[in-house]
């Protein structure tokens, strides 16, 4: 009875053990049911919601890009992309077999993105930006647990049509290249989605609505190139590199009054909407920032702005006798000329483009001031323009900087430039000596209010010539047109400045034995500078290989369209082209409305008629304009009164 006693005592005593631990337990899953409901109840539901979430993603639209006067340059297409929810992929062999079909992709890659253990797997590169009738073959299908999502497609409309300059984007809507990655931040919007919520078994949740993310568009670029302008020199490359085949061509325009870059080219080019297929060569080198060459006899203006700053000679009073050749240290630097211009003054030693004479200019600044000027110019330096890509050219170094280099470098030899930097320092010898900082992007704007986000302004770097030396060297560059080597890109009714240029070609270290770099550098007007336009071409092919006879009448035909879009006026007067026997002469036209068909005539240009009539009421080219030698002016005839 004792023991029995004991057993039981003993087993009461587990039994309340038992209830104390199963006391404190049913406390703690109170405790812990508590501060799941009360406390962290948002922490843990979010936590769930996610684990039933399946997100959708929306493409963001990156921002348009437009020319100064809001033509859209670059734009976007809306598209659709494929995305798969694995778990909902019934069969996921015959799936890939469907979609591979229509995607032109490898069958068994395709599978194993498929069947990869992920809640959404986006097919890319194959399954994005579609076209409209691969979407629709897909759409048609209707595979279970494949999705067509909201897509976006950089488009650049105008195809090849500022290429280099403008880049392009990846399949991922990153940009690669030229202004596309230059302002890429600016341009990427932030992507949406749409956020579906489905349990283990892929099963909508209908308690839950779908949560729609509106992607965010990027912001709208607005750039200084004026289409105006752009749309006339890529005519006019293309039909010279049609007609030339050079090895490549290019042009760049600036406003010397501020920096802002007018228009950009070079050939051959590409079409960023199929960059995939293009030379990497062609579309990674943006050549007036990128090419670096000597510059020729388009470097004397910086030479002969330098000399003139620092009143070393009279252009029109003092003179230089070009025998022919100047000796520097036993080198004989020859002029173009056989045997020399002879006595001339300054001015005409930048009109003939003497090169001894340009040697006698570089002596009398001497290496100081020489070498200091060109990096005054900003020569030895990037210019620092808002695009990829830039280089910086190659200078002697001072140490290596004596009588020989001294005496090449003042007339383009022997010294390596890109175009944009020489455009820059030509501006500053004719805008009165203000050398600026280059841009192309004008403004950045929020795409949906245009509010204007970032604005980029004129930059002053320094001043490098005095008001009045501009002035003179703008007057001397008027010569050059009108009595020079650059007398092919005189136009009636406009004043011209320019030089020409005619480089040897340098590869490899060396000068090749065969071609030439040609080139033009003109402005105008040059009494009141709005544009300067630089053309070059290296090696053109069938053609008189010098710059005067060759780049300067493409440049010429550039700014005869120009100048009238721009708004620039022509003047009654300006200076007569100095005529030699190879030029082709230029008659003013009379008035001839109000007179009879008969009393039309005259001994330097011929007619042709046009309409019924007896009386002239009209005639093309207007009155006081030019015409060339062996041209006909139009007539239109019609009744007295009408």
């Amino acid at each position: 009875m004792m023991v029995i006693s004991m057993i039981y005592a003993k087993m009461i005593k587990k039994i309340k053990w038992v209830n104390i631990i199963m006391t404190i337990i049913v406390f703690c899953i109170i405790i812990r049911l508590g501060y799941s409901q009360f406390i962290s109840y948002e922490e843990l539901s979010l936590k769930a919601t996610e684990s039933w979430q399946r997100g959708f993603p929306l493409e963001a639209a990156r921002g348009k890009i437009y020319d100064s006067q809001h033509k859209v340059l670059v734009d976007n297409l809306t598209t659709s992309s494929l995305i798969v929810v694995p778990s909902q992929v019934k069969d996921p062999v015959n799936t890939a077999y469907h979609l591979a079909r229509i995607l032109e992709c490898d069958e068994k890659k395709l599978l194993e993105k498929i069947k990869k253990k992920v809640s959404v797997e986006r097919i890319q590169p194959e399954g994005r930006q579609l076209g409209e009738e691969k979407a629709y073959q897909i759409d048609r299908l209707k595979l279970p647990g494949v999705y067509l999502v909201q897509d976006t497609l950089r488009y650049y409309p105008h195809k090849n049509y500022l290429a280099q300059t403008l880049g392009f984007v990846g399949i991922d809507n990153q940009g690669l290249i030229g202004l596309e990655l230059k302002y890429d931040q600016y341009l990427s919007g932030v992507n949406g989605s749409i956020n579906y919520y489905m349990n283990a078994k892929s099963q909508n949740i209908n308690i839950y609505p779908a949560d729609y993310i509106y992607p965010t568009n990027g912001m709208d670029i607005e750039l200084t190139i004026d289409t105006r302008v752009q749309d006339v020199v890529e005519r006019e490359l293309n039909n010279a590199y049609k007609t030339y085949n050079p090895d490549s061509i290019l042009a760049l325009a600036m406003n010397p009054k501020n920096g802002e870059v007018l228009a950009m080219c070079s050939k051959p080019d590409y079409d960023p909407n199929d960059y995939k297929h293009a030379d990497s060569e062609v579309y990674n080198r943006n050549l007036p920032i990128w090419k670096s060459y000597e510059p020729g006899s388009t470097f004397k203006i910086i030479t002969f702005s330098s000399a003139l700053n620092e009143k070393l000679f009279d252009m029109d009073k003092d003179t230089y006798y070009d025998k022919g050749y100047e000796i520097v240290k036993g080198a004989r630097i020859k002029s173009w000329k056989k045997g020399g211009h002879g006595l001339q003054t300054f001015r005409e030693v930048l009109q003939n483009s003497s090169n001894p004479g340009f040697v006698e200019i570089g002596r009398r600044l001497g290496k100081d001031k020489l070498y200091n000027y060109i990096q005054n110019f900003g020569l030895t330096k990037k210019t620092g323009i808002d695009l990829t890509g830039e280089s910086s050219g190659i200078m002697f170094s001072y140490d290596n900087f004596n009588e020989v280099e001294q005496a090449t470098v003042a007339f383009g030899q022997g010294i390596s430039i890109t175009p944009i930097q020489l455009v820059r320092a030509v501006c500053a010898c004719v805008n009165g000596g203000y050398l600026y900082k280059p841009y192309i992007v004008k403004q950045i704007m929020n795409s949906k209010t245009h509010e204007v986000v970032v604005e980029n302004k004129k930059e002053l770097v320094r001043k490098v010539i005095s008001e009045d030396t501009s002035r003179k060297v703008r007057d001397a560059l008027e010569g050059v047109v009108t009595d020079g080597g650059g007398k092919n890109a005189y136009i009636d009714g406009y004043r011209i400045g320019g030089k020409t240029g005619t480089a040897q070609r340098a590869i490899n270290g060396t000068y090749a034995g065969n071609g030439y770099i040609l080139s033009f550098i003109g402005i105008a007007p040059i009494d009141d500078p709005e544009i300067v336009l630089y053309l070059a071409m290296d090696n053109p092919k069938n053609c008189v290989q010098y710059g005067g006879t060759t780049a300067a009448p493409i440049a010429r035909k550039i700014l005869v369209d120009v100048l009238p879009a721009l708004g620039v006026k022509k003047v009654t007067s300006q200076r007569e082209k100095a005529y030699v026997w190879t030029d082709t002469k230029t008659y003013s036209v009379e008035n001839y409305i109000g007179l009879t068909k008969k009393e039309v005539r005259s001994e330097n240009y011929q007619f042709e008629f046009l309409g019924s009539g007896n009386y002239v009421i009209d005639q093309l080219p207007r009155v006081g304009e030019k015409i060339e030698e062996g041209q006909k002016v139009k007539i239109m005839l019609g009744d007295k009164n009408s």
